[in-house]
């Protein structure tokens, strides 16, 4: 039975959403920010407390549902997806936000994940993606990038790694974005873009593991590194990058090429506006997939377009069904006689 959810009318701090549990994480694990954002973000948020709901699967990623004081699941590996859209089904009222990592979430639980985005619940997902198994000791995850010796290939990965935002995309995602671990205020933005977005949101976080890949990320969120190798998308404003913003993106042909502006204004240099609203996803798809060295690697927005929510037209069908049968409920059915029509 659906319970009544009322918008946010209390005053919340992120100390409303820290749990008295111990947090146990290594020292220096990029979880920790991500923690710490999710917290703020909840505070913010136009929910009463009571009607958060976090589910997440297994894995280091997966324990945060402990820290974050609010209703929760610890689900099994992979399935977190599954538990989440039951959640969602049985009251869409609710702010339901899942946990988990590149391993979790790209391996075990791929086939939920790419069946997610393609329904389009308005659902929260955040992925964090540290490019290995970390509670189980550095095993080569699906993001694991090629040649990088971890426990289970011990001369370096064989393997092509999944592009996150490439999958997410291509499996038709109406929100997509990334994030480094150590920007906290772009975290927390699109955290809460990712919550006024209706339908499913996939927010893919950079996040170092210290223990088996420290550093696998420090060419892009790296202090001296940062501002030549991240392109932080915003909508509606060019597409430039760099230090001193001298770099933007244009289309050459049938891909995007990265020019100087020498001096040009982004206007004059045709560069690229950002429209994170276009339904189409063909330019999204292309930014999601940019990579160090040839490009900068898209942060922030990157998708942000509309389509039916799965749960709604779920419902308007049950409505429709129930409208044209005499029997609104199981019970009903079966105190309707011996037999029935199912024709």
């Amino acid at each position: 039975m659906q319970t009544d959810v009322k918008e946010n009318k209390t005053e919340l701090t992120r100390k409303d959403f820290v749990s008295d549990q111990a947090v146990r994480w290594c020292p220096g694990c990029g979880d920790f920010m991500i923690l710490a954002n999710m917290q703020k973000a909840f505070a913010r948020m136009d929910h009463e407390k009571q009607n958060f709901v976090n589910v997440s699967g297994i894995g280091c990623s997966s324990r945060i549902t402990y820290y974050l004081d609010t209703y929760g699941v610890h689900s099994i590996h992979g399935r977190a997806l599954a538990v989440a859209t039951g959640v969602k089904l049985a009251n869409p009222e609710l702010n339901v936000w899942v946990f988990t990592g590149d391993g979790d979430c790209m391996a075990i639980g791929g086939n939920h994940f790419i069946h997610a985005c393609r329904r389009n619940l308005d659902m929260n997902v955040v992925i964090f993606n540290n490019r290995i198994y970390g509670m189980t000791k550095g095993q080569s995850s699906p993001t694991t990038p090629t040649g990088l010796k971890t426990k289970t290939a011990h001369d370096g990965s064989i393997e092509n790694p999944f592009n996150i935002g490439d999958i997410a995309i291509g499996s038709g995602a109406t929100f997509f974005a990334r994030v480094p671990d150590n920007n906290h205020q772009l975290m927390e933005e699109v955290m809460m873009q990712a919550y006024h977005h209706k339908g499913t949101s996939i927010i893919e976080v950079l996040q170092n593991c210290v223990i088996f890949t420290d550093g696998i990320h420090e060419q892009i969120t790296g202090n001296d590194t940062k501002d030549d190798n991240q392109l932080v998308l915003e909508h509606g404003k060019p597409m430039i990058y760099g230090k001193d913003q001298k770099f933007g993106l244009k289309v050459n042909g049938m891909r995007l090429q990265s020019v100087p502006l020498n001096g040009k204004s982004p206007e004059e240099a045709g560069i690229l506006i950002h429209d994170a609203n276009e339904p189409d996803s063909i330019m999204h798809a292309a930014l999601a997939k940019l990579q160090l060295p040839e490009f900068p690697v898209a942060m922030g927005v990157i998708r942000n377009a509309e389509a039916p929510r799965y749960e709604q037209d779920l419902h308007r069908a049950i409505d429709r069904a129930r409208s044209k049968s005499e029997y609104k409920t199981v019970s009903d059915l079966f105190h309707s006689g011996n037999t029935w029509d199912i024709g």
